[in-house]
C-alpha cells in the first residue's frame, strides 16, 4: 500500500510531531524526576511527583502510543516498508520496548505521586531516574536512526528488491506519487 503524496506528508508530519512531543515530554519528566530525587524542599518534592504523574498520563503515554501507531502507518504507506530495512525494524522494536516499559511503569508513577501526597516525608520515596534517562537515550537513538537511515536490507527487503514484478509495481507507484 502506497499513500498519496498529500496523505504521506500528513502522516509523516503527524508522526514527527508525536515523536518530538514524546521526546520533549520525557525531557520535562526527567527534569521533575531530578527535582524529586535531589531537592531538600518537601513541598517541591510533593509537587514534582504530582507533576510527573500528570506528564506521564496526559503526555507520555498518549504520545508514545500515537508514535507507534502513526509510525507503523507511515512505514506501511511508503517505500521504506516496515520490514525491508534494518533501521526501520530497529526503530520499531525500540519504540515498542520503550512504550511497553512506559506502560509498565505508569502504575508505579501514579503510586509514587499518591504516596508523595500522603507520606510524611516524600524525599524518602524512590525515584524513576534510571527509567527516565534510559527512555531519553532510547528515543535519541531512534531519532538518530530516523535522520541517518543506515543502509542494510533485511532478507525480506532483499527478496522484494530482487523480484522484477514487485520492482515494476514500485516504479509505477513512485511515478504516480
Amino acid at each position: 500500500m502506497t499513500l498519496s503524496p498529500r496523505l504521506r506528508k500528513a502522516v509523516l508530519t503527524t508522526h514527527i510531531a508525536s515523536s518530538v512531543g514524546w521526546l520533549g515530554a520525557v525531557v520535562a519528566y526527567l527534569g521533575l524526576d531530578v527535582t524529586a530525587s535531589r531537592s531538600e524542599d518537601v513541598q517541591l518534592v510533593r509537587a514534582a511527583y504530582a507533576a510527573m504523574e500528570v506528564i506521564a498520563l496526559s503526555a507520555l503515554v498518549p504520545l508514545a502510543l500515537a508514535s507507534v501507531v502513526i509510525g507503523v502507518i507511515n512505514a506501511l504507506g511508503t517505500s521504506w516498508g516496515l520490514f525491508r530495512h534494518y533501521w526501520v525494524l530497529v526503530k520499531l522494536l525500540l519504540t515498542l520496548v520503550a512504550t511497553a516499559v512506559l506502560l509498565l511503569k505508569t502504575p508505579t508513577i501514579a503510586a509514587l505521586a499518591d504516596a508523595a501526597g500522603t507520606a510524611g516525608d516524600p524525599r524518602t520515596l524512590p525515584d524513576t531516574l534510571a527509567h527516565s534517562i534510559g527512555g531519553l537515550l532510547v528515543l535519541l537513538v531512534i531519532t538518530v536512526l530516523s535522520v541517518y537511515k543506515p543502509r542494510g536490507l533485511t532478507r525480506y527487503g532483499w527478496r522484494r528488491q530482487q523480484s522484477p514484478r514487485i520492482r515494476e509495481q514500485e516504479k509505477r507507484a513512485a511515478v504516480a506519487s
